[in-house]
């Protein structure tokens, strides 16, 4: 035998199991098969096929959901001989709490858009089958292009995947945003934010930093989509503040009134206002522009400060806060009225409906 003797060829059955479905073409010289090999087996009517440029579907016929979610994964997914970009990182971090990071790990790749979306559970995402393309994040200097089934989203920064069902998705904001970067449907575009929120995937304000982050909020129908969130996001938070008080004991206040000196100027709306312990309740429910959120904070202050001068504690509450520690959120209302004895009488005020 000489260097030039080719060796002997090795049954390929073995690579075509339930667990290999779906291999590159470097995997697949890893395991011995070699080019001339897997195009023999590519031939039109063979066993194999290509799915994507350098990755194979080892079975004929067409691919499944999962199959194609693969794919698009194995394609965008830096492969070991590939030397990273100044300043990447070599591997998708993973969300903690989430599942862990299976094998093979895609490294520089995250599902997203409206993909990662129908992964997430939404009802509002189309599903997969249904999908022409699905989009992959890979860092900005990569060079791939969009082809098939897959496309390419560039950005700066990969966010931290979340893994569902062994594939690395972009988090529930971020993946709205590049969902909605390529709708025109105003009523999609809305039924989807809505979800985000109604399903307590994430905070409005999250969405909007996102969609904000992509410069999408210049176009009208996602505008008006943003103000139909924000409305979802201000009622949900509302009554898990009802149910704060209820739940946990706290006097009944007054709900959603205005506060004005006796004769004099409105000092402002609050939430909520207990007129005998004189302690008033915010929801911080902004998410606007940052220039829009600069001038509501700014007023904010002021009124907080106006009300404090006069006596009457503030108790400044978020969605976020009433969603994940609401006992403790209750704790700090709580302790914010016994202190009220301790306090000098707060200045009369006129307490009026919204």
């Amino acid at each position: 035998m000489t260097h030039n003797t080719p060796l002997s060829p090795r049954p390929l059955h073995h690579l075509a199991d339930g667990r290999r479905r779906l291999m590159t073409v470097a995997q697949l010289r890893a395991h011995g098969v070699s080019a001339a090999e897997t195009d023999e087996q590519c031939r039109p009517g063979g066993p194999w096929q290509r799915l994507l440029p350098n990755v194979v579907l080892l079975h004929p016929g067409p691919p499944t959901s999962e199959e194609r979610l693969h794919a698009v994964l194995l394609y965008a997914a830096r492969e070991r001989t590939e030397r990273p970009a100044a300043g990447a990182t070599a591997s998708v971090p993973v969300q903690p709490g989430r599942e862990e990071a299976p094998a093979p790990a895609y490294a520089e790749a995250v599902i997203t858009g409206l993909a990662a979306l129908t992964l997430h559970g939404f009802s509002a995402a189309p599903p997969l089958p249904s999908l022409d393309a699905i989009d992959v994040l890979v860092p900005r200097l990569r060079r791939l292009r969009t082809t098939g089934c897959a496309r390419i989203v560039r950005t700066t920064a990969l966010p931290t995947a979340v893994w569902v069902t062994g594939v690395p998705a972009a988090p529930v904001a971020r993946a709205l945003a590049d969902a909605v970067a390529e709708l025109t449907d105003a009523g999609v575009v809305r039924r989807l934010l809505t979800e985000a929120v109604r399903g307590g995937h994430c905070e409005p304000a999250a969405v909007v930093r996102e969609l904000n982050r992509a410069r999408l909020l210049s176009r009208p129908h996602v505008v008006d989509a943003v103000d139909s969130l924000v409305a979802e996001g201000r009622a949900l938070a509302e009554q898990r503040l009802y149910r704060m008080v209820r739940e946990h004991g706290l006097p009944e206040p007054v709900w959603n009134v205005d506060l004005r000196l006796p004769g004099g100027p409105l000092l402002g709306g609050v939430d909520a206002f207990w007129p005998e312990h004189s302690v008033a309740l915010e929801l911080d429910t902004r998410a606007h522009r940052q220039q829009e959120d600069d001038a509501v904070w700014a007023e904010h202050v002021r009124k907080r400060e106006h009300l404090e001068r006069l006596g009457i504690t503030v108790v400044h509450l978020t969605p976020r806060k009433l969603r994940d520690s609401t006992e403790h959120q209750a704790t700090v209302v709580r302790t914010a009225l016994m202190a009220a004895g301790d306090r000098e009488p707060a200045a009369y005020v006129v307490v009026s409906p919204r």
